[in-house]
């Protein structure tokens, strides 16, 4: 969302109260929580919080537009590293451990990496790259597209968010979900 119109300053303070307040609420009762609680926290009127972000999803995009362009960042460094095969496993397993930061996010993948955030869109641009690389390369199926993947993220997210150390049940499904996609 490059192009938005800057807000006034009285504006851009509650937009920012707001995704501090989204932020520890989502953190402490899940992302499904009220979105009235949203707006309490922030010391703004649930009207206020609408005007900013007409769904729960644009709430939830802007919350984790940072975490989003860290998941596309972070893909970009450590891909000379690797073959596009892994590379595209690397990136899957980080959009994973991302979406369970807030219980419940998983749920709303879909629709959110739809809204437009810069964040949003790095994060599907990364994922699409690396999917058609591996593609190119011979080593994922060709009818894989992106969005497939990002059903198998929510479901590999909801499989695992409310585990206590989750990162290996991770790795182990996205381990199953590539070798089922592999071409080899």
């Amino acid at each position: 969302m490059a192009n938005e119109i800057p807000l006034r300053a009285d504006a851009q303070r509650n937009r920012d109260r707001i995704l501090a307040a989204a932020e520890e609420v989502f953190r402490e009762k899940g992302a499904g929580v009220s979105l009235d609680d949203v707006a309490k926290r922030a010391g703004v009127g649930i009207g206020t919080l609408y005007r900013r972000f007409p769904t729960r999803e644009d709430l939830l995009a802007a919350a984790y537009n940072a975490r989003f362009l860290a998941v596309a960042e972070n893909s970009r460094a450590r891909e000379a590293e690797l073959d596009p095969a892994n590379a595209l496993r690397a990136y899957l397993e980080e959009l994973v451990q991302y979406t369970n930061v807030y219980r419940g996010f998983a749920a709303s993948l879909g629709i959110v990496l739809q809204i437009g955030t810069d964040g949003c869109l790095a994060t599907s641009e990364e994922g699409t790259r690396l999917l058609e690389n591996a593609q190119n390369a011979g080593a994922v199926r060709s009818d894989i597209s992106f969005d497939d993947m990002v059903c198998v993220a929510t479901a590999i997210s909801l499989a695992t968010e409310r585990k206590s150390s989750p990162q290996a049940h991770i790795v182990r499904l996205v381990d199953v979900f590539m070798n089922g996609i592999g071409t080899g």
